[in-house]
């Protein structure tokens, strides 16, 4: 599996990593077995989140004896926003991951406790060696600019925001903006939420003809496309175990030009300023 450096951070992350949301609505035994298997590939980024109902409990016990093998990432709820609450949020992460530390802990969406609260928590978990990264999800770039502001002695580590061909909005100001700030772009849903482009359609048989000059998947050519800036990650969910293989295939090889071209025609990003989408 192809690692980068994860923004400020000196961790060497899967470009490909592990998406949660929603691993315990079904089958748990296959949830267990498909984590484990793509640690196996190298996928070491998992992400998960306080809100993802059981998915921590899951992470934990997937991830016991394997701990220094896995940059693991959580997130707090706005609602438990505030200064207190933002610790004793990480504090009940930590017990359900069983692990003393998150690599990354970020505030899931803007809320309505003042965000200089939220990073002063954050920067004190960072000093008691509880989280070693702080970042953020779904911020548009002047919520990102404003915690950045309110952090006092650490850097913006990431953003995590909704990234797929269908939805390539973030590139037109975010992207550039966190490229220059060296702040990790996490992009999750990266097959969108039951829209990804059918065998049939245009761009679904683009997807295919890319995809077979490589012998690669349609899917295996988006996660590809999608990772193609050096500060961008992506974090697929699956519970299939052959789906998480062919997700670790999206990586360590590269697109033509020619075919980034193509694709960028086939999906192109939006020529305007819009807020930033959110799933």
């Amino acid at each position: 599996m192809e690692v980068r450096p994860f923004g400020p951070s000196p961790a060497k992350v899967s470009v490909i990593g592990q998406g949660t949301w929603y691993i315990d609505s079904g089958d748990i035994s296959a949830a267990f077995t498909t984590l484990r298997l793509g640690l196996d590939l190298g996928m070491n980024h998992i992400d998960t989140a306080e809100m993802y109902g059981a998915a921590e409990d899951i992470v934990g016990a997937v991830i016991a004896g394997r701990r220094d093998e896995v940059f693991l990432a959580s997130k707090v709820l706005p609602s438990n926003a505030s200064y207190d609450g933002t610790l004793r949020a990480c504090e009940r992460s930590l017990a359900r991951l069983k692990t003393d530390w998150l690599d990354l802990y970020m505030l899931h969406w803007p809320g309505s406790y003042p965000i200089r609260e939220t990073m002063r928590a954050m920067e004190k978990l960072v000093s008691e060696g509880a989280i070693r990264n702080i970042g953020v999800s779904n911020f548009d770039v002047e919520d990102l600019i404003a915690a950045e502001r309110a952090l006092r002695n650490e850097p913006m580590a990431c953003n995590q925001v909704l990234y797929h061909l269908l939805d390539r909005g973030m590139e037109r100001r975010l992207l550039p903006y966190c490229s220059r700030r060296d702040i990790a772009v996490v992009g999750y849903a990266p097959y969108g939420h039951g829209n990804f482009p059918a065998p049939h359609s245009v761009g679904g048989r683009l997807l295919a003809a890319i995809g077979a000059r490589h012998e690669r998947t349609a899917r295996q050519v988006a996660l590809n496309f999608l990772t193609r800036d050096p500060s961008v990650f992506t974090i697929p969910k699956t519970v299939h175990p052959e789906r998480v293989v062919e997700n670790a295939g999206g990586a360590g090889w590269r697109l033509s030009a020619d075919e980034v071209a193509a694709i960028d025609q086939a999906f192109p990003a939006p020529d305007y300023d819009a807020p930033l989408a959110v799933l």
